[in-house]
């Protein structure tokens, strides 16, 4: 594999990741966003989870550290659990979030390097592979935030009734879908 045959292959996977098949990735983003509707809040937070999942992914990818699927995939629930709750309890973003989403950033980094490990990295092109991968992962996110925005925040988040008629509702759909992942993935481990 070239080196620009492994920027887009790796830019590919790691976008694919999140859209289509990142579907708990996907949810994580919206509870992220749903808390604050405010693009450059919502972008610092997208930042912050991905320099935090960058970190962890590099050091299982490289070997350093080796996840267990059966706890990760697990707290990787728990994760988006705790943050759609969030949304529904607090009404604005507090400081300790942003630690919080570093710590989730982690978790979901080791989640990733589950499926780049399966892929597998070109001998010789570590960085740059690991590079597009995130690169593509935050691309696939930026494109959630922006659908977000665009169909839904943009039209409604100004209106009195937005955390009532659609935050509320969509965070407590996406917690009961977590608290499905919990149970599953904790009594049927992978």
């Amino acid at each position: 594999m070239t080196w620009f045959e492994s920027i887009i292959t790796y830019f590919q996977l790691g976008f694919s990741h999140v859209i289509p098949l990142g579907f708990d990735h996907i949810l994580f983003i919206l509870t992220l966003f749903f808390l604050s509707s405010n693009l450059k809040t919502m972008l610092i937070q997208c930042s912050i989870f991905t320099l935090a999942h960058s970190f962890s992914l590099a050091l299982a990818a490289s070997g350093l550290i080796i996840p267990n699927a059966n706890i990760v995939e697990p707290l990787i629930a728990l994760s988006i659990l705790f943050t759609a709750i969030e949304n529904i309890v607090h009404d604005k973003i507090n400081p300790w979030r942003l630690v919080l989403i570093f710590g989730f950033g982690l978790i979901h980094g080791l989640g990733f390097a589950k499926a780049l490990n399966e892929i597998g990295m070109p001998k010789g092109q570590f960085f740059t592979s690991l590079l597009s991968f995130n690169i593509g992962v935050e691309v696939g996110q930026i494109t959630v935030i922006g659908a977000a925005y665009f169909l839904i925040s943009k039209w409604f988040s100004k209106k009195i009734w937005y955390k009532e008629r659609i935050v509320y509702p969509i965070s407590t759909i996406i917690a009961c879908i977590a608290l499905y992942w919990v149970i599953e993935r904790i009594l049927f481990p992978i």
